[in-house]
């Protein structure tokens, strides 16, 4: 059946319409996707933030919770013992991706900062027998200790300073018992190194 013009040219502006439509919803997406500052992991429900740093001023500097429980591989650990040392915290996983991008960096802040504590929180593993994360630290070889955190419970600890959800994340605690600065995201050798000199400590 053949439309009259007139009916034929307002099919044309409904088309037309809602191609416009669709166009914007798809550049809107986009957009949004471009902007995000945090990607999925694809595994736990986690993020990883794109490494941002956060330095905090000593006059707005809060008291880091005290961390204790079991170590991995087993023994214990209590970062009290640490006092007057700069602390290096990093929230890490076996099943995390970003975290294997930055553990041979990790390794070597830890080696050029002989004077700093280096700490890892083990997040959401199997518990203190995990053979994944055993596995992790010996293909790395991490030189550090690591808490055990299956349930998260020590990461809680830091609720409303990092994201819980955002791993890797490294918390930087100064000699005073202070958190002094915040990476979100995986991190660097370069980055870590020169935040602890910043507080006059590491060597």
């Amino acid at each position: 059946m053949t439309l009259p013009p007139r009916r034929r040219r307002g099919r044309h502006i409904v088309h037309a319409a809602a191609a416009l439509v669709v166009a914007f919803v798809l550049v809107a997406s986009v957009a949004s996707c471009a902007t995000s500052g945090a990607s999925s992991t694809g595994a736990k429900g986690y993020i990883t933030g794109d490494g941002s740093v956060t330095m905090i001023a000593p006059a707005d500097r809060k008291p880091a919770p005290t961390l204790a429980g079991a170590a991995l591989g087993g023994g214990t650990i209590d970062t009290g013992d640490y006092h007057g040392k700069v602390i290096v915290l990093n929230v890490w996983g076996s099943w995390c991706g970003p975290c294997r991008g930055e553990a041979l960096d990790l390794v070597e802040a830890a080696d050029r900062l002989p004077g700093a504590q280096f700490v890892g929180i083990d997040t959401r593993q199997n518990g203190e027998s995990s053979a994944e994360a055993k596995a992790f630290v010996r293909t790395f070889d991490v030189p550090y200790p690591s808490l055990v955190d299956q349930d998260s419970a020590l990461l809680l600890k830091f609720y409303g300073i990092i994201n819980p959800t955002s791993i890797p994340s490294t918390i930087v605690i100064d000699a005073q018992g202070r958190i002094a600065a915040l990476v979100s995201g995986p991190t660097t050798a370069s980055t870590l190194v020169g935040l602890v000199h910043e507080l006059g400590a590491g060597a």
